[in-house]
């Protein structure tokens, strides 16, 4: 079974680099998570700042403290324990770091990056900001079209992210998206990136493992 797994996310993969290469973006494909860390390091420059976007996958493998490590100035707001102040003031940091870290909730096999955002600052730094931006993504978030893409959020992405972040919205007790209307709902923001944005590096890197949400 695991012969044939790897297989299939290779195949997959591949075609979803192609594709966003067409689309202008970086891309490549790593069968484990060990090889795709130590081509994702090799992006960051010495002294350069970072930023870490509420990305589960990024902290799955760990990035986050492995830069704090290696002497960063990391702005990371998921940090547990910070003041709201504190963290509304580390989400604007990570607007204008050097080297900006997420996910994407939904890659599609014509190479968009598709992705639901609660307060915005997550996806305005995949468009525009950082001198570089780096997209981390299991297998698990291909998926065949836009409107596939929105329908694995609604099932797949937003329920656990709202039990995460200890949301009382409806989706934690249906375990879908009920297309909630109350303040705490995190699903406000639908950003489809078609093409690479003009002024921004960047780089996504596929790994062949089932990461984040």
């Amino acid at each position: 079974m695991k012969e044939f797994k790897a297989w299939h996310y290779g195949t997959l993969a591949a075609r979803v680099v192609e594709a966003l290469k067409k689309n202008n973006f970086n891309a490549v494909y790593f069968p484990n998570r060990q090889e795709a860390i130590d081509y994702i390091l090799s992006l960051v420059p010495a002294e350069a700042t970072v930023g870490i976007g509420g990305s589960w996958t990024i902290q799955e493998l760990g990035l986050d403290n492995m830069l704090e490590q290696r002497g960063h100035t990391v702005y990371n707001h998921n940090k547990p324990g910070l003041s709201p102040e504190v963290a509304l003031e580390l989400r604007r940091k990570e607007l204008t770091c050097d080297v900006f870290f997420t996910s994407t909730n939904a890659l599609t096999l014509d190479g968009q990056l598709v992705n639901v955002d609660g307060t915005g600052n997550r996806v305005a730094a995949m468009m525009f900001g950082p001198k570089k931006v780096i997209v981390v993504a299991g297998v698990n978030k291909i998926v065949r079209d836009v409107q596939e893409a929105e329908s694995r959020i609604k099932l797949y992405a937003a329920p656990p992210n709202n039990k995460r972040l200890n949301r009382p919205n409806p989706c934690v007790q249906t375990g879908m998206c009920m297309d909630c209307q109350g303040p705490t709902r995190i699903c406000n923001i639908t950003t489809v990136l078609r093409k690479k944005p003009s002024l921004t590096d960047i780089n996504i890197v596929i790994i062949g493992e089932e990461l984040g949400f």
